[in-house]
């Protein structure tokens, strides 16, 4: 199996911003790194080392991501993205099962992406008026606030992990 092949290369992601903890606004301080793998659209397998973070005052940990990533999830976004919208271009190296589950996740998470980005626009003072209106779907919505260009996923992905309002989709079962 060509995917548990150890990759020649590992990237860095640093970022030049800083970010305020997501929870509390406080500082973040660099406490280490991990790696992260993920696979490209044609298959291939990457490796990044990315930052550790934590908070100086509640001591949550946080994990600085790239635009390219999506939390908990093993394929680049724009992956991801091109089977949400059911880009005719889509060659992505996923069974059809991955991709049925990703469909699914956008489905189920769409229309919470798109109250959330509306709150955060709201906190900011900016228009979202005619946003709700019908007969828009979640898409359509969430398009209104950072366009239907590629990489769309990634500009939503972004501010709702940042804003402390990414849901953590996974589940785990303990036997008893």
């Amino acid at each position: 199996m060509s995917w548990l092949k150890t990759p020649k290369q590992v990237f860095f992601v640093k970022s030049d911003e800083q970010n305020p903890c997501p929870i509390c606004g406080s500082l973040l301080k660099v406490i280490g790194s991990r790696r992260r793998c993920y696979f490209q659209d044609n298959g291939e397998r990457r490796v990044l080392m990315i930052r550790r973070l934590r908070c100086s005052s509640c001591n949550r940990i946080h994990h600085e991501l790239p635009d390219l990533l999506v939390p908990y999830k093993r394929y680049e976004s724009q992956s991801i993205e091109a089977a949400v919208t059911g880009s005719a271009a889509l060659t992505v190296a996923a069974d059809e099962a991955t991709i049925s589950r990703w469909k699914q996740w956008f489905s189920d998470m769409a229309g919470y992406f798109a109250g959330v980005l509306i709150s955060i626009a709201t906190r900011y003072n900016k228009s979202v008026e005619g946003v709700s209106a019908l007969p828009q779907s979640s898409l359509q919505r969430i398009w209104h606030f950072v366009g239907d260009a590629p990489r769309w996923l990634a500009r939503v992905v972004r501010p709702v992990a940042n804003a402390n309002y990414w849901v953590q989709t996974r589940s785990a079962f303990m036997s008893g």
